[in-house]
């Protein structure tokens, strides 16, 4: 009756021929496990070393009355809401601390499983959350300030990372269909080519400058480790290989990008 429970239990962890735990899986459920705690600490220093920083976000319509957009009456600007920095560094940073020791401990059966199956939903479904927040504070920093804008460039990266999670979902290393892989090339461009309209025009300080060029680097380089998965490229065979880098890439850009920030706007602002 227990072997039958044990084998039949979807909760068990992917095992090899001798009927032993892939040694694979341990070596990374420590690794997610260190990863973890390493950005639920930073999110902890961020925390407390905080100062309330905020960035206006703008609405601009036509004001009450106004008989019809032809007309050229100015437009009314109204601040809708503040983005408070230091909260939102923290808020993407604990998302994939969260993510991170989620699928190390509770969650690690069913993360295992996935990742037989060459898949890691958890990944997409962190991603959406903690690189869309990245992604409206790096061109809150460049200078887009209207919310309509901010809501769409979310919107926009949303859709980048679903369409990844659909290329996992539906697509086979070896014998692929890549329209979901370059669909989320060309939806992840938009809040970049955006920031480069904005930078025709202004000239922000170096530190935007190293946000920008470095996180439009890593970004991409998810893309990347995806398309050298799927073209079964080198160690790349291994989609645990490709796991292993997904987690660094992600860890290297939310750190860097935390303490970009903090160093640049957090630690001025507490000396106010």
């Amino acid at each position: 009756m227990s072997e039958m429970t044990s084998a039949t239990n979807p909760f068990d962890a992917p095992t090899s021929a001798a009927g032993t735990v892939d040694p694979r899986y341990r070596r990374l459920r420590v690794f997610n496990l260190l990863v973890g705690l390493a950005l639920l600490a930073e999110t902890v220093v961020i925390v407390l070393l905080n100062k309330p920083f905020s960035i206006p976000l703008t609405l601009s319509y036509l004001p009450p009355g106004a008989p019809n957009v032809t007309l050229g009456k100015p437009f009314k600007t109204v601040e809708e809401l503040s983005l408070s920095v230091g909260v939102c560094v923290a808020i993407f940073l604990a998302c994939a601390a969260i993510d991170h020791l989620l699928v190390s401990t509770v969650l690690r059966r069913w993360y295992e499983r996935q990742l037989d199956r060459r898949a890691n939903y958890a990944r997409w479904i962190e991603y959406t959350f903690s690189s869309s927040l990245m992604i409206a504070l790096i061109v809150a920093l460049v200078g887009v300030r209207d919310l309509g804008a901010i809501v769409a460039i979310i919107g926009v990266n949303s859709a980048m990372i679903l369409f990844g999670l659909l290329m996992e979902r539906k697509e086979v290393p070896g014998n692929t269909d890549w329209s979901a892989f370059w669909f989320s090339s060309a939806v992840g461009l938009v809040p970049w080519l955006i920031s480069v309209f904005y930078f025709v025009h202004a000239s922000p300080p170096g530190f935007v400058w190293a946000i920008v060029v470095l996180q439009f680097i890593l970004f991409f380089s998810f893309a990347l480790n995806m398309a050298l998965q799927y073209r079964q490229i080198g160690r790349w065979k291994d989609y645990v290989a490709g796991e292993y880098t997904y987690i660094v890439l992600s860890l290297v850009a939310k750190s860097l990008l935390a303490w970009l920030i903090f160093a640049n706007v957090i630690v001025p602002a507490r000396g106010r």
